[in-house]
């Protein structure tokens, strides 16, 4: 199915009509010649407002971790997409999960349209249990720490959230080890 058929789904979507009615387009950065995929929880406020993915802080720690530029991020060779394409609305602490059902509907098809890709970055704790699944960790961290078992289809990363700052502190391997390897898997994928 081609890309602009399912975003157009996804609008007509009565889970989305909301959102749609408000003037709001999925957020969403697909191409079929992608070959990193980066998939994460739910676009963020500023994200819905901007329509565009990772436009913020965020964004630009998680280019710094993949070592990569603005020009490339926003290049075909990179796809974004969440387990939401809309932003759910704020939580007490953080946002709200994406909903539920999403993925499952819309995940196939837009990977399925994708057949360059090489490796699935999985950003959060969301991500990393829906698509590692049984294979998952007991929790973000220690999965994140036992990145090596899931390549080379998938790298699973922590949020580059400003809120991660404290973990990433504390977790000081993932600044040694996993950005240092992060980057050579995305040199090496995006230098083909």
């Amino acid at each position: 199915m081609e890309i602009e058929k399912i975003i157009i789904e996804m609008k007509d979507d009565p889970r989305n009509k909301i959102f749609t009615n408000a003037g709001m387009n999925p957020i969403i950065q697909v191409d079929k010649d992608a070959r990193i995929l980066l998939i994460g929880q739910a676009p963020g406020r500023h994200a819905q407002e901007s329509g565009i993915p990772f436009a913020d802080a965020s964004g630009k720690k998680l280019k710094e971790w993949m070592g990569i530029d603005d020009e490339t991020f926003r290049s075909k060779k990179i796809a974004i997409m969440s387990m939401d394409f809309y932003f759910p609305g704020k939580a007490k602490q953080g946002d709200l999960p994406p909903r539920v059902g999403i993925a499952d509907d819309y995940h196939p098809k837009l990977i399925a349209s994708m057949n360059q890709l090489e490796m699935v970055i999985l950003i959060g704790a969301y991500a990393q249990k829906y698509y590692l699944g049984k294979d998952a960790k007991k929790n973000l961290t220690e999965t994140v720490r036992a990145y090596k078992e899931y390549l080379p289809e998938y790298f699973p990363i922590v949020h580059p959230s400003p809120l991660t700052i404290g973990w990433v502190k504390k977790n000081t391997w993932f600044t040694d080890e996993v950005i240092p390897d992060l980057k050579t898997h995305v040199t090496k994928i995006l230098e083909k």
